[in-house]
């Protein structure tokens, strides 16, 4: 480890929407906050091309874009950017220490989580390669583009379900790519897939390839059974097989569900810890928006300030 040793008021790891927004309420209450933004700097709103759901962009914009404009604002009332991923944290007491990059050490009198979550993906070169040119994992976010088109969806659980039939009152066809014979999906969610008239469901079946060369254009699947590849023609491609919260260096020091979201108290940002917050989308596996992640970014904040305020 190195000397390299200080203290901050409101210590905030992750640099989305949460953590922006928490900065720049925790900076307009002096708490003078350090930002360090991890390994996704801006968070997935930097691989989201187009953004016309948040308030105040009546002509859309970029994700990239929005999220320098975070930071400027952010910035614009001293807040600490720092480039840096938080690698391991001792939560047992106050101050709260955190490695930042696996040799400095920073030491917290308030911490707020907002490392958000991390979108799973297939692994395809080319799911890669037209990520944002026709390639998503966020209907709610993307769906919109692709009204009165044929896309796919992959998955066989309540998001896939979920994404299946929110895109189905939008596009012309959708069809729900699934490797096994049945769903795993709630019931509920099952009966809402199956009474939709423009859903198809393609059992047994995997992605190999999205087809296109600027934007999707179809996908090349295989039958699992037979091995036999066909071409699906689609203008969008949804991956829905679910979200990895960035909470692993907590475990073990925080309360959280089965799948790693950080659980926090109702109506609260607060943890099972005294002076942690968590924010955005490593405590929200429900909504998952940027408007969202920015709400409970300002709840973290506050809450931040009324905690060392009370101590004072």
């Amino acid at each position: 480890m190195s000397e390299k040793k200080e203290t901050i008021r409101c210590l905030i790891l992750g640099s989305g929407p949460a953590g922006f927004t928490a900065a720049i309420y925790a900076a307009r209450a002096d708490l003078h906050p350090v930002i360090y933004q991890g390994l996704q700097p801006g968070g997935q709103l930097t691989i989201t091309t187009e953004v016309e759901n948040y308030p105040g962009y009546p002509d859309g914009v970029q994700g990239p874009q929005m999220m320098v404009d975070f930071q400027k604002q952010a910035e614009r009332f001293g807040t600490d950017v720092r480039w840096g991923l938080a690698t391991s944290v001792d939560l047992s007491s106050r101050p709260f220490k955190v490695v930042i990059d696996e040799k400095d050490e920073v030491f917290a009198e308030t911490l707020i989580i907002a490392t958000g979550a991390s979108a799973r993906w297939l692994g395809l070169e080319s799911e890669k390669r037209l990520n944002g040119f026709g390639v998503s994992a966020c209907a709610t976010c993307d769906g919109f583009f692709y009204k009165g088109l044929d896309v796919a969806v992959v998955g066989g659980g309540d998001t896939a379900c979920e994404e299946a039939s929110y895109l189905s009152k939008l596009c012309k066809k959708v069809y729900l790519i699934h490797r096994r014979d049945e769903l795993r999906a709630s019931k509920a969610m099952q009966h809402r897939v199956m009474k939709a008239s423009n859903i198809e469901i393609i059992w047994d079946s995997v992605p190999v390839e999205v087809l296109g060369e600027k934007t999707v254009d179809g996908v090349l699947l295989e039958n699992v059974k037979t091995g036999e590849k066909s071409r699906l023609d689609i203008e969008g491609f949804f991956v829905a097989i679910g979200h990895t919260p960035n909470s692993s260096i907590f475990k073990g020091q925080i309360d959280m569900d089965a799948n790693g979201y950080i659980i926090t108290k109702p109506g609260t940002t607060e943890t099972n810890i005294p002076g942690v917050f968590a924010s955005g989308d490593v405590q929200d596996h429900v909504f998952r928006q940027a408007v969202t992640a920015a709400g409970t970014g300002c709840m973290a904040a506050i809450q931040a300030e009324r905690f060392l305020a009370d101590e004072e």
